[in-house]
């Protein structure tokens, strides 16, 4: 009898090894694996953006050419060029939603100074995954490189945002990151914003939270 409950105990055991392995394989990535998906964000999808957690810092990119080198965020530029500008990464605090389809950025300086932009999903996102072949195969196929990639329309902007924000002011969010064949929220880790338009050339990047 025990031999026969051991014997079962085992068979149980090789079926729960088998699953795991069949479930890891599925979403394995081939190597030289090179994919770019353009349309509309499925329910899965929507559920790995709600996922999503962001950091609570923010930064402005800047080139050597400082506020030069950008259009906008003119009410930005005295502190910028003022001792209370921080060099350190988070020079501003950033508040996230994602609600009802539609990103809400809150950010703040080190100085008190606030802006608000609202940026709706647009109807299509672009899936970009990618062998970068850097030896990162572990058994299960490579990590890629990946991106959730938005182009859309800025609703409003409040704050230092509202004078460089007018109709057809545009943006561009992209969320990076690395893994397997399937997506997950915890496999983004950096998020990039960068809005356009008559009065506004800039862009914002940050860390995601896990």
């Amino acid at each position: 009898m025990r031999k026969k409950l051991l014997s079962c105990f085992i068979v149980v055991i090789c079926l729960l090894a088998m699953s795991n392995a069949a479930l890891a394989c599925a979403c394995c990535a081939e190597t030289g694996t090179y994919g770019i998906w353009t349309g509309k964000p499925d329910s899965y999808s929507l559920d790995v953006l709600k996922d999503m957690k962001f950091s609570n810092a923010a930064d402005l990119f800047m080139t050597e050419a400082g506020f030069d080198g950008i259009k906008g965020l003119a009410g930005l530029r005295k502190e910028y060029e003022s001792d209370s500008w921080t060099a350190e990464p988070g020079a501003f605090s950033l508040v996230n939603s994602f609600k009802s389809g539609t990103w809400r950025f809150d950010l703040k300086t080190k100085a008190g100074k606030t802006g608000t932009v609202t940026l709706p999903m647009p109807p299509k996102m672009l899936i970009f995954k990618v062998d970068i072949h850097d030896n990162s195969d572990k058994g299960l196929g490579p990590s890629l490189y990946k991106e959730f990639r938005f182009q859309g329309k800025v609703t409003t902007g409040t704050g230092f945002f509202k004078p460089d924000i007018v109709p057809a002011t545009s943006y561009f969010l992209v969320f990076q990151g690395r893994g397997n064949g399937c997506d997950n929220a915890s496999d983004f880790t950096h998020w990039h914003l960068e809005i356009t338009g008559k009065k506004a050339s800039y862009e914002f990047f940050g860390e995601m939270s896990h």
